[in-house]
C-alpha cells in the first residue's frame, strides 16, 4: 500500500467499544482501543491516500451467538431501535462499500453496523 500510495484498511470492533457493556470491561476496552487506533492510523498514512476505517458491529446472528438463551436474545433484541439481531452480510456489505472506491474520502471514522443499538 505504501509503494501504490493507494488502499483500506478495515478493522472490525464492535458497538461495545463506543458505548461499553456491563461485565465486559476488557473486551470494551480492547475495542475503544482499536477505534483509537485506527484514527491514529488514518491520519498518519493519509498523506499516502491510504484510509483506515472501523466497523463496529452490534448484535449480528452468529452460531456463536445461535447459543445465547432466548430471554437474552429478547433482551437484547427489545433494546435495538430495529428489535432483530444483524445478519453477516450486512456487515460484510459495509466492509465492502468502504473497501471501495465509492468510500474514497472517509478514513478515521467508525460505522456502526447494530440496528441502533448504540444510539
Amino acid at each position: 500500500m505504501m509503494k501504490q500510495k493507494s488502499g483500506s484498511v478495515i478493522n472490525i470492533g464492535s458497538v461495545v467499544g463506543i458505548s461499553g457493556n456491563a461485565g465486559q470491561c476488557n473486551y470494551a476496552a480492547s475495542k475503544a482501543g482499536l477505534i483509537g487506533f485506527t484514527k491514529s492510523f488514518a491520519k498518519e498514512l493519509a498523506s499516502r491516500s491510504i484510509r483506515a476505517n472501523v466497523v463496529a458491529p452490534g448484535y449480528i446472528t452468529t452460531d456463536m451467538t445461535g447459543e445465547l438463551d432466548p430471554d437474552v436474545l429478547r433482551s437484547i433484541t427489545d433494546e435495538t431501535p430495529l428489535s432483530r439481531a444483524g445478519e453477516p452480510s450486512e456487515v460484510a456489505k459495509t466492509v465492502l462499500f468502504l473497501s471501495s472506491d465509492w468510500a474514497s474520502y472517509i478514513t478515521g471514522e467508525t460505522i456502526r453496523v447494530d440496528g441502533g443499538m448504540a444510539i
